[in-house]
């Protein structure tokens, strides 16, 4: 896998060949095969083992046990919204690769989607317990997840001055991000 991360993280997908992971890897193209069956085939399982990766470090990070024992449940969204912009950043280039195809290869989009809405839940549950100033509290955390995802992913394939000229380096985007989070979910909605 490894071999493949660092060829799609190189050269995009038109790096990966069978032939390519096989001399990275050290092995023979045949063991490659036969294993994954073609270029799709070692496409596929080289995305699931990344998302699975992705989504056990943002979970670890944001889990409900770890966050429950947070008594302000601002630092509890703060650190939910750190875990996923930190994991996002920290995987940024396998992850462009990803967002990108997934727009033109319907079943990488399909693996994007079932991971993201996975990550979707795991972060209402992780802050399922904080008051949400919200009347419904789970429509609100989908639209923070919602939200900090959008903004993360459009970082990731667009970059940091598509729509604006003005510098955002990552800790400043997570930084606001946190304080935008935590405004939307805790703040009431009259602004009292």
């Amino acid at each position: 896998m490894q071999a493949g991360y660092a060829l799609l993280e190189e050269g995009g997908v038109d790096a990966l060949t069978v032939a390519a992971v096989a001399e990275r890897a050290g092995m023979a193209v045949g063991s490659i095969y036969r294993r994954f069956g073609d270029k799709e085939g070692l496409l596929l399982a080289i995305q699931h083992a990344f998302t699975e990766n992705l989504q056990a470090e943002i979970s670890r990070r944001m889990s409900p046990e770890r966050l429950r024992i947070l008594r302000d449940p601002a630092v509890a969204v703060a650190e939910a919204v750190g875990a996923i912009t930190d994991a996002f950043h920290a995987y940024e280039s396998l992850l462009r690769v990803f967002l990108l195809l997934g727009t033109r290869h319907e079943a990488v989009r399909v693996e994007g989607s079932r991971v993201s809405v996975e990550g979707n839940r795991n972060f209402a549950e992780a802050l399922r317990h904080i008051p949400v100033a919200h009347p419904d509290p789970e429509a609100a955390l989908d639209f923070a997840f919602r939200l900090v995802y959008a903004t993360i992913a459009h970082r990731v394939t667009q970059g940091e001055f598509l729509e604006s000229d003005r510098p955002l380096p990552w800790s400043e985007l997570r930084s606001h991000l946190q304080t935008a989070v935590i405004s939307y979910l805790l703040a009431t909605p009259d602004g009292r």
